[in-house]
């Protein structure tokens, strides 16, 4: 007797048919919430300068195989369901094992001290992609937050200078890398990138990670700094 088959079964990955048939009960979903943050992320990775993520949108591989960071995010204005995010700082730690678009990242989380309670909540949702919007891919792409915890979160922002403060465990230091004019920075323009379209390139300066048994420095590694206009679904 022959075998009765959805006619385009065997086309699909095994990782989507499975998909298809058994719920994640590991992967987070999404829970549309209000929510809206604006200021800057800065960062510096493991890539040499410059990293191929912004242009191949996450598609190309990593200069060095895998990707390892730490991001700053400095929230000049934000909200989330009414509470106040206006001033808090977030860093992150971030190891990726190949291409940022195929996921698998690890994530540690380092809120500000001074947020309230609601507001490292509200962040933690916004940051693992619970809250959708410009995030909501975050449930895809982050498997694991391999730890979340209140910090004191020092971020400086000093002409072409960007600097990240977290105890021992980050002390964070990058510099915009300049352009044909000495006066402005070498920028990656209108991209769709998921931080921004606009990026400035820069590097590492003193730039060392030291948590969660990583031990990593990334001086002379690639760096950038964008805008950031996040926000919940429909806006």
């Amino acid at each position: 007797m022959g075998l009765n088959r959805r006619p385009d079964a065997d086309r699909l990955p095994v990782s989507q048919r499975i998909d298809q048939r058994m719920p994640n009960p590991k992967r987070r979903q999404m829970r549309p919430t209000d929510w809206a943050i604006r200021g800057e992320l800065f960062l510096n990775c493991s890539c040499t300068v410059f990293c191929p993520c912004v242009v191949s949108l996450g598609q190309h591989d990593p200069t060095e195989g895998d990707c390892k960071a730490w991001m700053a995010i400095a929230i000049d204005d934000g909200h989330f369901e009414g509470e106040d995010l206006t001033g808090v700082n977030v860093g992150l730690m971030v190891e990726i094992p190949g291409k940022m678009a195929e996921g698998d990242w690890k994530v540690a989380v380092y809120i500000d001290e001074r947020a309230t309670p609601a507001a490292y909540n509200g962040l933690l949702k916004i940051l693992s992609g619970e809250a959708g919007g410009t995030t909501g891919l975050f449930t895809l792409l982050v498997s694991q937050i391999i730890g979340h915890e209140r910090e004191k979160v020092e971020i400086v922002r000093e002409g072409t200078k960007r600097g990240l403060y977290i105890g021992r465990k980050i002390q964070g230091e990058i510099e915009m890398v300049q352009g044909a004019s000495p006066a402005e920075p070498i920028v990656i323009k209108n991209t769709k990138y998921w931080m921004g379209p606009d990026v400035i390139v820069a590097k590492g300066l003193k730039s060392k990670v030291r948590d969660y048994g990583r031990v990593w420095d990334f001086s002379g590694k690639s760096g950038e700094i964008c805008a950031i206009d996040w926000k919940g679904p429909g806006k």
